[in-house]
């Protein structure tokens, strides 16, 4: 523990003394707070260790001293030096009051830290837990404080504390400080505040920065409605695709087109498992680098056995296709939950996916979501070169335009249906890799894409990979927009009533074949 070190090595001359760690360890909560309130003013490593140990529960105490003990050794929080326990000794109790004080005072006590980031971080912290006893500290700090994103934020901290002073004067200076914030968390502090204020004055000054601080997070919410929208177009893009090509191109109503994106995030899951049963910690952030080419060739093997065994005696039959496709989604589902079970299983996000991007002070963009968006870009991408640039898709196309042309030409037609299943089918995988990030892994989680996926490559055009694209993104976008005026359900209701009408007047989707393609 670090605080140990600290007592150890801590100079004699020190500031901490009995009475003040009585204090801050016995007593009602109110007196303990005063009290760590006052030690933190004046703080050497030593009230820093005991501050630490207070928040680790790691101290206790008698009539006439404390004791910080760890495992079986006991110290004296005053000189550092090894004791003996007394039988007597108790343990400290900290309720939620005592421990936001104690995280308070710790973060009150990083304002010294060399780290500007750390310092920051403090600043932060002091703001989102305003007491008046701490504002000499936060004056002291801002003295001496040269970097600017740090003094930004311990005026706010100064601002908030003065916000809940006895003087109605501070109270009216600190609202109008605050107008310039743009946080959510001073908000809520300007909201509390007003709730409990009598000041006419301080009043209308916090309606008016509450009011002022709205206007400022508009834009943040606005912003992040679109994102979500991109982010759940780019989910609806790539659980479509793989259907644009066995459905869109070949003409196949895949009903299993779920569950082949399910397949492909339990592959991510077993390849996750893997990893951390073989190889070292250090390897696992590269876990989803690996599971993307195994979602693919799982799924995909999955599809071309499917073709083979079923779906090639049933070209030119969409309704018997659409029944046994859904018959081998049920069978799909069953063996998943007779392997894995019936529950969820979870997959975890690598390191360098974690957090996000914190643009506004109300929008951070999280990195799964943008890795997520990048990889459907560069799954699309790749999609439209094989179909448009390679042999494969040269072969798929004359096959899908005019099969017995295609065959007088010498192509195989057979084996090019099962590649462009497997092909359909293995993207349906990558889909289901990237799901897993996102989401949660279970036997149903194909159900909840799988009408939608026909939707996007309904609306989009039955075989334009642009279709699919725009189609999935305005979906997205609409869905979330939707959402924000009449709530999820309406909002889902709206955008089916939406296709229907758009279908009824334009059957042919979004872009229509031309030509002789038609």
């Amino acid at each position: 523990m670090l605080w140990l070190a600290l007592l150890c090595l801590a100079p004699a001359a020190w500031a901490l003394t009995v009475e003040q760690a009585l204090g801050m360890a016995t007593g009602d909560s109110e007196s303990r707070v005063q009290a760590i309130n006052s030690a933190v003013l004046n703080a050497d490593e030593r009230t820093r260790a005991f501050i630490d140990a207070l928040a680790d529960d790691a101290v206790k105490v008698t009539a006439h001293a404390a004791y910080v003990v760890q495992g079986e050794q006991a110290s004296d929080p005053v000189t550092g030096d090894a004791v003996q326990l007394p039988d007597d000794a108790e343990d400290v109790i900290n309720n939620n009051y005592l421990r936001g004080a104690l995280d308070a005072a710790k973060a009150a006590l990083q304002l010294q830290s060399g780290d500007p980031a750390l310092r920051t971080e403090a600043a932060r912290a002091l703001m989102k837990e305003p007491d008046e006893s701490r504002l000499p500290l936060i004056e002291n700090a801002l003295t001496r404080e040269q970097d600017g994103v740090v003094r930004e934020w311990l005026e706010r901290a100064r601002a908030t504390t003065l916000l809940v002073s006895d003087d109605a004067g501070q109270r009216l200076q600190a609202a109008e400080a605050l107008q310039k914030a743009r946080s959510p968390d001073v908000k809520l502090l300007l909201n509390e505040q007003l709730s409990r204020e009598d000041d006419p004055k301080v009043k209308v000054a916090i309606q008016s920065a509450i009011a002022r601080i709205d206007e400022g997070l508009a834009w943040g919410e606005r912003l992040g409605v679109l994102f979500t929208g991109l982010s759940l177009g780019s989910i609806l893009l790539l659980a479509a695709l793989g259907l644009a090509i066995t459905y869109g191109l070949m003409g196949v109503i895949n009903m299993a087109h779920g569950e082949l994106i399910m397949i492909g995030a339990y592959a991510t899951y077993l390849t996750q498992a893997a990893f951390q049963r073989y190889l070292p910690d250090s390897a696992f952030g590269w876990y989803l680098v690996v599971a993307v080419p195994v979602a693919f060739a799982a799924s995909a093997g999955v599809g071309a056995v499917l073709e083979r065994g079923v779906i090639r005696f049933l070209y030119g039959r969409p309704l018997e296709t659409l029944l046994a496709t859904w018959g081998i989604s049920l069978v799909l589902i069953q063996c998943v939950r007779s392997l894995f079970g019936a529950q969820n299983v979870g997959v975890e996000n690598p390191a360098w996916m974690s957090g996000g991007w914190q643009v506004l002070p109300n929008l951070m963009l999280p990195y799964n979501r943008l890795v997520i968006i990048v990889f459907a870009v560069a799954v699309l991408a790749g999609v439209a070169y094989l179909i448009g640039r390679t042999r494969l898709g040269l072969f798929v196309r004359g096959v899908t335009q005019n099969r017995p042309i295609a065959s007088c030409m010498g192509v195989n037609t057979a084996r090019i249906d099962t590649y462009a299943f497997a092909l359909g089918s293995g993207i349906a995988g990558l889909a289901g890799c990237a799901l897993s990030q996102v989401g949660n892994v279970g036997p149903d989680l194909g159900q909840a894409y799988i009408v939608d996926s026909f939707m996007v490559v309904v609306l989009g055009g039955v075989g334009q990979l642009a279709g699919a694209v725009y189609a999935a993104l305005g979906l997205g976008l609409a869905g979330k927009l939707l959402e924000g005026w009449s709530g999820a359900v309406l909002a889902k209701i709206a955008v089916l009533l939406f296709i229907i009408v758009f279908i009824q007047k334009r059957p042919q989707g979004i872009f229509a074949l031309k030509g002789r393609e038609a």
